[in-house]
């Protein structure tokens, strides 16, 4: 049996957060008191609106270059003019979309754009002032993409820009010589340039800020945006002949209005707490935060676990020694290996769960020299990738190879060694740009190559297939779906971050967080701790980007995993390639070949997925439900092909959480590991016990 409680409760609206002035807090609690009634009174609270209408109107500021001398072709002053500077309007209709708390959204205006201004003077061969002005005015339509970096009001935007001329007239003026100030003036020619470009395609880039006009109790909102952009030269050539071209930097504002979406009705301010009168406002949320706590379940589960092998061994930085982390033995050592009893082989530094795979994997050379003795006609290659070179990766290729051959006394011939500066899938890519140190570990590497099958995982060949995978009997910890999970659907467009203080019937609180995703899973005994079971009050903590704090609690049940039941169960775990959410080919052949003819019928599969720490914590949570599905999605379709029926699944996306990741993230090779889906086959009996 499993219980969930939810709590819907109307927000508490706090002040930002700053030293008071008395005099100011008096005389604004005056005025207030003729004001919180009203606000306690609304019957409704609508989100910010996801589609904006408006009106924009800016000045153009047009930077003549270049030059133009044959105005049309029955004027050619006699001296070119080159630059030049004016002033001209920007207005028309505005169109937004942008989903509130996001970072990204487009913008499309659609205006009339005066590009028009004067020429600097020139002198003519008759020593005579002369003058140019311009009136080059278009249509233009700007889409933009929208980005909000701090997924605030402010934001910046860029795109293209598609202008259609309108009007082409110029004034041409020739003074006088001042040395003959009695000679008669040259009447002003007007007339139109030739050679216009009809239409043009350019750019534009900027900058703008969203101003609330009313309160976010309003269905119907208002929003002042002042903005700059800039528009360079390229594209803005107004005539197909000469050099004339134009860079404008625009400063303006829109008016825009949209409908919010109804979010609560009736909804009651509990408390206005006023700590100073700067900055105060209500605060448009919307987070439904509930608390899922399964009731023991009463299994003690004997598993058989399927470790997949990588084929690398990863070497530190600047060494080409095998890493003191991998398990090496001596000669006498040798003739009591086994990798069925592989977790005797303990290497000093890891704990917990990642200490049941990490020492499967840190055996990874005990278990190649073992497999290779059981079988001698194998071969492998060893290619060694250096960031210093390919004789540095040469150097890494061969103390794998000494240790094989040395300890194991595998024959020198069927080991090949090679070096290069990069293994043949690297991590490290063009277009990486963050955490480059991280990848780079990644990469100093040997990889064992082999197209002995004995070597290899089943059905699978080529340079980068994997070992066999080793099976291990094991007695599960707390499993994963025996966490209390926290839900605060909604936070992601509400809060900067989110807490969690837990208190127990004493009053002992534990503080967990902050939190960025929706999703927080937490073990039922970190909470508990050395108790069976207890009742507590949760309370969630948002906090906004103006930081603001906003509160909502409930309470919860919670009872200790224990094991009183024997079970049998299966693990298996396919591995992803970095930032990757489609499994590979092999995996997939391992997925439908390997492990569906082991679920029965009427069973239950468990998928967990998992991300390393490399990146944004949100994407890896999505990225790890992506890799999750991916891998239902093929045992589904191949469960139905077989016709195989009846099969429940859970499936559950943890990203890099620390308190469910299968391993640490110090080693690059606990990283590859961590980019992992877990799959729990549990038989009919196991979860229909009540």
């Amino acid at each position: 049996m499993k219980t969930k409680i939810i709590s819907h409760k109307a927000p508490r609206l706090l002040v930002h957060p700053k030293k008071p002035n008395i005099l100011k807090v008096v005389v604004l609690a005056v005025a207030l008191t003729g004001l919180l009634k009203p606000i306690q009174a609304q019957d409704t609270i609508y989100t910010k609106p996801l589609l904006w209408f408006g009106l924009t109107a800016g000045a153009n500021v047009n930077f003549y270059q270049g030059s133009t001398q044959k105005l049309n072709d029955a004027l050619t002053v006699p001296t070119a003019f080159h630059e030049g500077i004016g002033l001209g309007l920007f207005a028309g209709p505005e169109i937004d979309i942008f989903r509130p708390g996001t970072h990204f959204g487009v913008m499309v205006a659609g205006a009339y754009d005066s590009r028009k201004g004067t020429f600097n003077e020139v002198s003519t061969p008759c020593n005579c002032p002369a003058d140019l002005n311009t009136k080059i005015t278009y249509i233009s339509v700007e889409p933009s993409l929208k980005y909000a970096p701090f997924k605030s009001s402010f934001y910046l935007f860029g795109g293209p820009r598609f202008a259609f001329n309108m009007s082409k007239s110029f004034t041409y003026s020739l003074g006088i010589n001042p040395a003959y100030p009695d000679q008669a003036a040259t009447n002003d020619v007007s007339g139109d340039f030739s050679n216009i470009n009809t239409s043009l395609i350019s750019m534009q880039v900027g900058a703008g800020f969203d101003i609330p006009l009313t309160n976010y109790f309003s269905r119907t909102q208002l929003v002042f945006s002042p903005f700059v952009s800039f528009h360079p030269y390229f594209g803005q050539d107004p005539r197909s002949i000469e050099t004339w071209n134009v860079t404008t930097i625009r400063a303006g504002a829109a008016i825009k209005i949209g409908s919010g979406r109804l979010i609560k009705e009736k909804a009651i301010v509990e408390e206005v707490v006023i700590v100073t009168p700067i900055n105060t406002e209500v605060i448009d949320t919307h987070v439904d935060f509930s608390v899922y706590s399964p009731e023991n379940i009463p299994l003690k589960r004997k598993i058989s676990e399927i470790f997949p092998i990588r084929n690398y061994i990863f070497f530190d930085i600047g060494s080409t020694e095998i890493p003191k982390r991998y398990v090496q033995l001596n000669k006498e050592q040798v003739l009591d290996f086994n990798e069925k009893n592989v977790v005797m082989y303990t290497s000093d530094i890891n704990s917990g769960r990642s200490q049941r795979q990490m020492t499967v994997y840190y055996n990874i050379l005990n278990i190649l020299g073992s497999r290779m003795n059981e079988n001698p006609s194998t071969t492998i290659t060893l290619l060694g990738a250096s960031e210093k070179g390919s004789y540095d990766g040469l150097l890494m290729a061969e103390s794998v190879k000494k240790y094989l051959v040395d300890v194991f006394a595998i024959e020198p011939e069927r080991i090949k060694t090679v070096g290069q500066d990069k293994p043949k899938l690297p991590s490290e890519q063009n277009g990486i740009t963050t955490e480059v140190a991280l990848h780079l570990e990644g990469d100093r590497r040997v990889s064992i190559e082999s197209s002995s099958p004995v070597l290899l995982m089943e059905f699978q060949s080529g340079p980068e297939a994997p070992l066999k995978p080793v099976v291990v009997e094991v007695e599960e910890e707390a499993p994963v779906e025996s966490y209390v999970s926290f839900f605060a659907d909604g936070s992601n467009e509400s809060f900067e971050s989110w807490s969690l203080e837990i208190t127990d019937e004493d009053g002992v609180v534990q503080n967990f967080g902050p939190f960025t995703e929706e999703y927080v899973a937490i073990p039922g005994k970190t909470i508990l701790g050395t108790r069976s079971k207890g009742d507590f009050k949760v309370n969630m903590v948002g906090k906004t980007e103006n930081g603001y704090i906003i509160q909502q609690d409930t309470t919860v049940h919670l009872v200790l995993w224990t094991q009183p039941v024997d079970e049998e169960l299966m693990r298996f775990s396919v591995l992803y390639g970095f930032n990757e959410s489609n499994i590979s080919p092999m995996y997939k052949k391992y997925l439908t070949d390997v492990v569906v003819p082991k679920i029965p019928a009427g069973g239950k599969i468990i998928i967990h997925g998992h991300t390393d720490m490399i990146g944004d914590a949100a994407y890896n949570q999505k990225l790890s439900l992506d890799r999750a599905n991916n891998v239902k999605q093929i045992i589904e379709n191949e469960l139905i092909r077989i016709d195989r029926s009846n099969v429940k699944f859970d499936v559950v996306g943890l990203g890099e959480d620390v308190t469910t990741s299968p391993f640490d993230n110090k080693y690059p090779e606990e990283r590859f590991y961590n980019r992992t889906v877990i799959i729990e086959i549990i038989p009919f009996n196991a979860f229909a016990v009540e």
